[in-house]
């Protein structure tokens, strides 16, 4: 199943999306369609008025999330282009829930605040319901589904910083979506190719079996600390390709246009807009 939040008529829903149609449910977020449970879905979906995919604007699956948690150096290539040892732990960070951006949308920083903003795509699982101290074996009951994000990050502030919450944060800098594909059509989310273009170029290159922390370890670790809550996201790391590593560093100007694609999900496109305080 593929699940969608869109805009119609200047209101929000959730909705199933097949073959280019769109089925509205009867809940405004993805949190509180996960709560409804499968069997709901699917009985609302069959009872809908079809929109076509034309007609509607998709955003990102979940709007506010209470918690984005972010895992930082989980893949070993991104780890080797920074000659790093890869970690005996997980690299757990925050991204604010402020900076969730739409399919689509404009990805803007103020230059006085950074200018050093990067890309990051990333394979994010949704999490379906209330976890707490959850095993690797169960691990997958929790999983609503997953999708596309990127991680955009200013490198200046995350450097200067010592820590990354500041630099991952910034309003608009974690695009996501644009659909949530469910697990009953990506059983093992550890064999999904992904890559990163930026103005047509290839960038980033991989696959999620070269994953160090597998999705259902980073649900165990993460639950046996905190509790996570439905529609709260795990955004996975990145593979290796990223601006800051090239030789030169490259990072992102205004009017560059990033696509990332995961197999099986599909493609998150979104451009940089003007900088904060110039026209869009």
């Amino acid at each position: 199943m593929r699940l969608v939040t869109f805009a119609h008529q200047n209101e929000r829903f959730t909705g199933v999306l097949r073959d280019e149609v769109v089925y509205p449910l009867p809940w405004p977020d993805l949190k509180q369609t996960a709560a409804a449970g499968m069997q709901a879905i699917l009985q609302a979906a069959a009872a809908a008025q079809p929109l076509p995919l034309a007609n509607v604007r998709l955003l990102a699956p979940v709007q506010r999330p209470g918690k984005i948690i972010a895992i930082g150096l989980n893949y070993m290539d991104h780890c080797l282009e920074q000659n790093l040892t890869p970690p005996d732990r997980p690299t757990i960070f925050a991204k604010f829930p402020t900076a969730i951006n739409d399919p689509g949308g404009e990805i803007r920083w103020d230059p006085a605040v950074t200018q050093a903003v990067d890309y990051e795509a990333e394979l994010a699982v949704i999490i379906r319901k209330k976890a707490y101290r959850v095993s690797e074996a169960d691990a997958y009951d929790y999983v609503l589904g997953y999708t596309c994000l990127n991680d955009v990050t200013a490198r200046d502030l995350q450097r200067a910083d010592k820590q990354w919450v500041r630099g991952k944060s910034l309003d608009t800098f974690c695009p996501m979506g644009p659909v949530v594909v469910t697990p009953d059509e990506i059983p093992d989310p550890q064999k999904l190719d992904i890559r990163c273009w930026v103005n047509g170029s290839l960038r980033q290159e991989s696959n999620t079996r070269h994953l160090i922390y597998t999705v259902p370890r980073l649900i165990a670790i993460c639950s046996a600390a905190f509790t996570l809550e439905p529609g709260d996201v795990i955004t996975t790391g990145t593979p290796g390709g990223v601006g800051v590593f090239r030789q030169p560093p490259v990072f992102l100007q205004p009017g560059d246009e990033i696509m990332i694609e995961i197999e099986r999900i599909g493609r998150l496109q979104n451009r940089v807009g003007p900088y904060l305080g110039e026209a869009s």
